[in-house]
């Protein structure tokens, strides 16, 4: 299988079963974020939207509808292997084969964390029924000790509201998405790309600076592009060598975080260690100094801002550790 090495990261052409057994360790992988061929003809989808297909990457590897299943099955069970113990994965998906990815992520050991909806505007166009205009998003982890990577109040504070006083930070992470296409007219790109903002969420939210991140279907190489922008580790698969060759072009031109500081920072975050692992060590002594505390005679609620305070937490944060811990 041939490699291609960008500043560190990896770019591989092949199959991605067979690709992901030969180089990628089981549980190396902190998230997964991919978009697999829908089996709907991808090679036609120029009659369904409403754009020039000049510019468009030459190569779309499409997967014949009654091989959809296997091929599902046999991408899935890897993506499970090479994800850590904790480890997300986000996976797009169509309605047409939905039953498929459903059934192969079911077959494995991943708990489903979220079924998200990815609305979009301009949808496949029709005449006799309504318009397609959204995607599904499902949201899995591999269940294992620790805790899943999840950054709340990455994008918003938990005060902040918006012009109708509503949470943003609520907002954000409802199961609902509403992201727009991205459209290129005269620039180069792949048959199906993922916008950059629906990207750039499920790597905020889902991952740190440093993890390695895992496409095993490059496609435009969007999700690599992201990764490296955020300053993640990258690792990928593309069995198509015209896409291969045109996303790695474009990969020698993107500068390790180049995106961080166009990311919009939260006002008034809350504590600095939101969205931090506990350690072992670290919910030992939560767990004796809560013991302390209400020796002492102060109330459940009051010792729960006392810890706050001490370990930089939010309240949610050391209830749940309290709670996980028979308090």
């Amino acid at each position: 299988m041939r490699v291609e090495e960008v500043a560190g990261n990896r770019y591989h052409l092949g199959d991605c079963v067979e690709g992901a057994r030969e180089v990628l360790p089981d549980g190396s992988v902190d998230l997964i974020v991919t978009d697999p061929p829908y089996g709907i003809g991808g090679d036609r989808l120029h009659q369904h939207y409403n754009r020039d297909e000049a510019h468009v990457v030459e190569g779309y590897v499409e997967v014949p509808p009654e091989e959809y299943g296997e091929f599902t099955h046999a991408w899935v069970a890897e993506a499970a292997r090479v994800l850590r113990p904790n480890g997300s994965i986000y996976v797009v998906s169509g309605y047409t084969n939905l039953y498929h990815v459903l059934d192969a992520l079911r077959a494995t050991d991943l708990r489903e964390v979220n079924h998200i909806v990815w609305r979009y505007s301009f949808g496949v166009h029709t005449r006799r029924k309504f318009v397609s205009s959204h995607y599904h998003v499902l949201y899995y982890e591999r269940p294992g000790p620790g805790r899943r990577t999840f950054n709340a109040n990455v994008r918003f504070g938990p005060e902040e509201r918006g012009p109708d006083g509503r949470s943003l930070d609520y907002a954000d992470r409802e199961d609902v998405w509403a992201i727009d296409r991205e459209y290129k007219p005269g620039r180069r790109k792949n048959k199906n790309e993922l916008p950059t903002e629906l990207l750039v969420k499920m790597l905020q939210y889902s991952s740190d600076p440093g993890d390695m991140v895992c496409d095993m279907f490059l496609g435009g190489f969007g999700t690599a592009r992201v990764a490296v922008g955020l300053a993640r580790r990258f690792v990928g698969f593309e069995v198509s060598p015209p896409i291969f060759e045109a996303g790695v072009e474009r990969m020698r031109g993107v500068r390790e975080g180049d995106l961080l500081p166009d990311l919009r920072v939260p006002r008034g975050a809350g504590p600095g260690r939101t969205g931090q692992r506990w350690t072992p060590e670290e919910t030992g002594l939560l767990v004796d100094r809560y013991g302390e505390l209400r020796a002492e005679g102060m109330t459940k609620t009051r010792a729960v801002e006392v810890l706050g305070a001490e370990f930089d937490r939010g309240r949610f944060a050391i209830t749940n550790v309290l709670k996980r811990e028979g308090l």
